[in-house]
């Protein structure tokens, strides 16, 4: 038995919606994974992280073995991953890879476990919702927790929403990105996010370029993780000056993401890619940062291919 599972990148936080916000995007990891006896593990992996990633330590293998636990399966397998998602920049490599293995091992198993139950497992093994939601169902989504348990609300965006991803060479893990952000934030601030993620969650569903921009204004984790990404405000103006609709830090960063609106997808690609194009000059002299790149929104989720 074997399986092909495409998962796509994701941008959380957006701006003012954070640990909650996630948005799927055409930038895509693929798993093959073949059914192998029992204590069988094999991991090839190609493109992004192949130097980082390999072996049982893997987090699409860890992920699953972990299926295969809980639906009852003792079998192995051996993976090929075929990774385009830029590894630890905060466009959700870690989640694709959680979502892409736990896909994988649901399909071979003989007990799959439903949608809910899958998104839960999911969050947990990431240690928080926002990414691995948005790579596993696709679209916008939005996360919270119910009594100590993950939720999620998925939302179709508007049709003529795309993005401009600008991607650092460096990396920051989750875990110091996190480490920056103080216990307490100002009453103000709070207040200040509140209102923005309204903004911004209705100017995604609306396609509302004058709901996206303030929508993408945030103070609860940005400021703090600017003392790592220095470039941050450098990187986010160009993008606004270029065109973007809003800019903001991808996920916990470095990467920095802009979202574009138009008539319809194509219209928004097309802006998008002219963003990219103008972003690229204007940060020729920003060192540590690829071609600004213009993707489309996925609105698929994580899905079984041929």
């Amino acid at each position: 038995m074997s399986v092909r599972v495409r998962v796509p990148a994701s941008t959380a936080n957006i701006g003012s919606g954070y640990d909650s916000f996630g948005l799927a995007l055409s930038l895509y990891n693929t798993v093959a994974a073949e059914i192998a006896p029992e204590g069988t593990w094999s991991v090839q992996v190609i493109g992004e992280g192949s130097a980082r990633v390999r072996g049982p330590d893997n987090l699409v293998a860890v992920s699953m073995r972990r299926l295969f636990h809980e639906a009852g399966c003792g079998a192995g397998a051996r993976l090929t991953c075929e990774n385009n998602v830029p590894f630890g920049r905060g466009l959700g490599s870690s989640s694709a890879a959680i979502v892409g293995g736990l896909v994988a091992a649901n399909a071979l198993v003989d007990r799959p476990l439903d949608a809910d139950a899958l998104f839960r497992l999911a969050a947990e093994l990431e240690g928080h919702p926002d990414n691995v939601a948005a790579a596993l169902l696709g679209g916008f989504t939005i996360c919270w927790a119910e009594k100590g348990t993950a939720r999620v609300a998925h939302l179709e965006p508007a049709l003529g929403l795309a993005t401009v991803c600008v991607v650092s060479d460096a990396r920051l893990s989750t875990r110091r990105a996190r480490s920056l952000l103080p216990d307490e934030v100002p009453h103000r601030d709070a207040a200040y996010d509140v209102g923005r993620a309204g903004l911004l969650a209705a100017g995604i569903a609306l396609g509302r370029a004058d709901l996206v921009r303030p929508g993408m204004n945030d103070r609860l984790h940005e400021p703090y993780r600017a003392t790592a990404v220095t470039d941050l405000v450098v990187v986010e103006e160009a993008l606004l000056a270029a065109g973007a609709d809003g800019a903001s830090l991808s996920g916990a960063g470095p990467s920095v993401i802009g979202l574009v609106t138009g008539a319809d997808d194509a219209e928004a690609l097309a802006r998008a890619e002219e963003v990219a194009r103008r972003a690229e000059t204007l940060l020729r002299g920003v060192a540590g940062r690829r071609v600004p790149q213009a993707v489309a929104i996925d609105r698929r989720g994580a899905v079984a291919i041929g």
